[in-house]
């Protein structure tokens, strides 16, 4: 049974907010090396107490891309100079998303990749197995706790984490009293998806939750609890939403797949999954001139090395990453 909610408000503006980084109990077992290479930033977590929220980035581990997929139009030699591809002309990618933790209940945003189909995964993304609930652990929360799932959109590496399988493998909700969030367009898009969609998704991520009756679809920009919105963005999907996120007067957003890195944040640096390319310039463009007048702290999906820091400007007028620190 798929539930509607119909709650709007008017978008809101503005964010400061003071922030700290932790490792994770799993990050402090791991070495501080591996195969002679330095850690990612991936596997440190970025939390902050925004107003009365307490935001935190969570992971689900790393996965890797084809570059050409990634930077779409941009020339190899300019994106391998700022991410150094595998042997397979793939890069490596965080798999982040957010928890947001409030006294009206808690949120998370974006669920990773999951763990359902590891032998593929580690095969073709090199993805080892999924952290994402360890790290919610880490954070002082079980699945048990979280009140809604926020999608960003339904590609795998954002929904894949909604579902595990369970008894006789069938295929349960991950997270089994929450709410599950996704706009009506992008769900009626991957219900029913096309050829060049299917490469993206796996319709056993979302497909149970309507089953289940957890599902919500959104039409437009909700309110989910006081304080957090669901904005829809479009570009990257047809109603690619990012999550916004304000308390005390300080802002945070959630950029999913609009912005995935900081080297994103460049205008024509877009992937070639994106739907609407010329939508996501537009759109990128508002928010990134808005965190950066407004002071925002935005966060991004994809980024290994930063998950989240405020956007600045340089001297020529290009956007800049200044990464959150300890």
């Amino acid at each position: 049974m798929i539930h509607e909610k119909p709650h709007f408000r008017n978008r809101p503006e503005g964010i400061d907010g003071g922030f700290r980084q932790q490792p994770s109990p799993v990050d402090r077992l791991r070495k501080a090396f591996k195969n002679g290479r330095p850690r990612l930033g991936y596997e440190r977590m970025v939390k902050m107490q925004l107003g009365d929220f307490t935001v935190t980035s969570v992971s689900d581990g790393l996965i890797r891309l084809d570059g050409g997929t990634l930077f779409g139009i941009v020339p190899k030699p300019l994106w391998q100079q700022r991410i150094a591809p595998d042997r397979r002309n793939r890069i490596a990618l965080g798999l982040n998303c957010v928890l947001i933790q409030t006294d009206r209940g808690n949120v998370l945003v974006d669920t990773g990749n999951g763990g359902k189909r590891q032998a593929l995964m580690r095969q073709r993304f090199g993805h080892r197995s999924s952290r994402l609930l360890s790290e919610i652990k880490a954070a002082g929360l079980s699945p048990n706790d979280i009140d809604y799932v926020l999608l960003s959109h339904l590609h795998f590496d954002h929904a894949g984490g909604c579902t595990r399988l369970g008894a006789e493998d069938a295929v349960v909700p991950v997270f089994p009293k929450a709410r599950y969030l996704i706009q009506r367009a992008d769900w009626e898009q991957f219900r029913t998806p096309n050829g060049r969609a299917r490469g993206s998704i796996f319709t056993d991520d979302y497909l149970p939750l309507g089953d289940s009756g957890q599902l919500d679809l959104l039409d437009g920009d909700t309110e989910v609890i006081p304080g957090v919105w669901a904005r829809v963005t479009g570009g990257h999907t047809h109603a690619h939403q990012i999550a916004v996120m304000e308390s005390g007067g300080q802002r945070a957003a959630f950029l999913g797949d609009l912005v995935p890195t900081q080297h994103h944040m460049a205008p024509a640096w877009i992937t070639s999954v994106d739907s609407f390319p010329e939508e996501t310039l537009e759109r990128k463009q508002e928010l990134l001139e808005r965190a950066n007048r407004d002071n925002w702290i935005v966060f991004f999906s994809h980024d290994p090395h930063n998950r989240a820091g405020y956007v600045d400007r340089t001297d020529d007028n290009k956007f800049r990453l200044r990464p959150v620190t300890p």
